[in-house]
């Protein structure tokens, strides 16, 4: 059974930073593409970074580019966001997914195309 454990999320000020952790379990996890979404109130899940096999890149959405960095421990698989400059409008819950080992090394930002989700973890930005 796959499980994804997302971490980390807390209440934070505006300017600050935050990392966020997801522990997964049941799957490969070196074949599958990660990522982190996450929702707002009222607003649909939206696309945040995802990070391919080993050294096979990332991709952010505009909105957090050079403030969020995302990377991957395959041997204790882990996978963090690394949050900074955070911003009220960052306020949401994040979500961590995989990726389907089927599905290649190719990086989605649709939440169709990822089979495995976490519960998420809250994090809020104080102004």
């Amino acid at each position: 059974q796959v499980q994804l454990e997302e971490s980390g999320g807390r209440l934070v000020q505006a300017g600050g930073s935050l990392k966020l952790s997801c522990a997964a379990s049941g799957l490969t996890f070196s074949t599958n593409v990660m990522a982190w979404f996450r929702q707002a109130p009222g607003k649909e899940r939206e696309f945040v970074a995802a990070i391919r096999w080993a050294g096979g890149g990332s991709r952010y959405a505009d909105s957090v580019k050079d403030r969020f960095f995302i990377r991957r421990d395959n041997g204790q698989k882990i996978v963090f966001l690394q949050m900074s400059s955070l911003k009220p409008e960052d306020t949401a819950v994040y979500f961590c997914a995989a990726r389907p080992a089927r599905a290649g090394n190719i990086i989605m930002e649709e939440t169709t195309e990822y089979e495995y989700w976490g519960q998420g973890t809250q994090v809020t930005v104080s102004s």
